[in-house]
C-alpha cells in the first residue's frame, strides 16, 4: 500500500490491509459496547446528507467556522473516537492513502460491498425507494423519549395521543417515556432493536412506527423480503453521493482537523 495516486470510486478490495485494520478496530469496540453499531450508521447518514460523503461531519469547530458536528441534529452523534482510532491505526501502516471519508464508509460495511476512493472535504441523488429502504436502519438502536413525547401526550395540543400509533404500542412507550422525560431512551424497532432485520417494516404495518414520518414510509413499503440485499445496494448508492475524488479535497492526517 505505497501508492498515493487518486482514484475514482471503486469496489472495496484495493486496500485489503486497511480494511482488515479498520474491521479489527470496529469489532474490538463493538465487543465492548454493543450499542455502537447504530451510532456509527447514524454518523454515516448525517455525513452523506450534508454536501455528500466527505467526512465533513468529523471536523471540529474552529475560530472561523462552526462544524457540522456542533449543529443541532448532530450534537447527539457518537462514535467519533472509534473513527479516529481506525484512522490512526491505518495511518500507522500506510500514511496519507486512506481518507477519513473512506474510513467512515468502511466502518459501516456489513453485508454490502463498499466503494473506496473518496477524498476528505475542506468545508441527494437517491430515489424514493432508496429512502424507504434506508429508513430500515431504524431497525437497530435507541432514541431519546423527547423525540416521541409530543405524539404520546400532546399530539394536537389537547393532551391527546397520535391516533396513528398502535394503542398497545403507545401504552408500552408511555410506560418507558414519562411525560416530559428527555433523558430516557427506547428502542426504535419494538422487540427487535438489537437485530438488523426487516422487522422495522413489519412494525410499521401494525402502527408501531417510532417516528411520525414512519406513517409515510408505511404507505410505501417494499414488496421484497430481501431487505439486506436492497439495504446494501442503497447504502452503496448513498455512499457515492457527491463523493470527492481525484484532486478534490484532501487525505486528512487526523479526521477532526484539515491538514495545515
Amino acid at each position: 500500500m505505497a501508492e498515493k495516486e487518486s482514484y475514482p470510486l471503486m469496489n472495496a478490495g484495493r486496500w485489503p490491509q486497511a480494511e482488515k485494520i479498520i474491521r479489527d478496530v470496529v469489532w474490538k469496540n463493538v465487543a465492548a459496547n454493543s450499542a455502537l453499531p447504530p451510532k456509527l450508521v447514524r454518523m454515516f447518514f448525517h455525513d452523506c446528507f450534508v454536501r455528500g460523503c466527505d467526512a465533513s461531519v468529523l471536523l471540529n469547530t474552529t475560530t472561523n467556522s462552526t462544524a457540522e458536528k456542533d449543529a443541532g441534529p448532530n450534537r447527539t452523534l457518537q462514535g467519533f473516537d472509534v473513527v479516529e482510532q481506525a484512522k490512526a491505526a491505518v495511518e500507522a501502516v500506510c500514511p496519507g492513502i486512506v481518507s477519513c471519508a473512506d474510513v467512515l464508509a468502511m466502518i459501516n460495511r456489513s453485508a454490502w460491498k463498499v466503494q473506496t476512493g473518496r477524498r476528505d472535504g475542506l468545508v441527494s441523488r437517491l430515489t424514493l425507494k432508496d429512502l424507504v429502504v434506508l429508513s430500515g436502519a431504524h431497525t437497530i438502536g435507541v432514541r431519546h423519549c423527547s423525540i416521541i413525547n409530543r405524539r404520546l401526550y400532546n399530539f394536537t395540543g389537547k393532551g391527546d395521543t397520535d391516533p396513528a400509533l398502535n394503542a398497545t404500542y403507545a401504552a408500552v412507550l408511555k410506560s418507558q417515556c414519562p411525560p416530559g422525560d428527555a433523558v430516557a431512551t427506547v428502542g426504535m424497532d419494538p422487540g427487535s432493536s438489537v437485530s438488523f432485520d426487516n422487522q422495522y417494516y413489519q412494525a410499521l404495518k401494525q402502527g408501531k412506527g417510532f417516528f411520525q414520518s414512519s406513517k409515510i414510509v408505511g404507505k410505501l413499503l417494499l414488496g421484497s423480503s430481501d431487505f439486506l440485499t436492497e439495504f446494501g445496494q442503497s447504502m452503496k448508492k448513498m455512499g457515492a453521493i457527491e463523493a470527492l475524488t481525484g484532486a478534490a479535497g484532501e487525505i486528512r492526517r487526523t479526521c477532526a482537523v484539515v491538514n495545515s
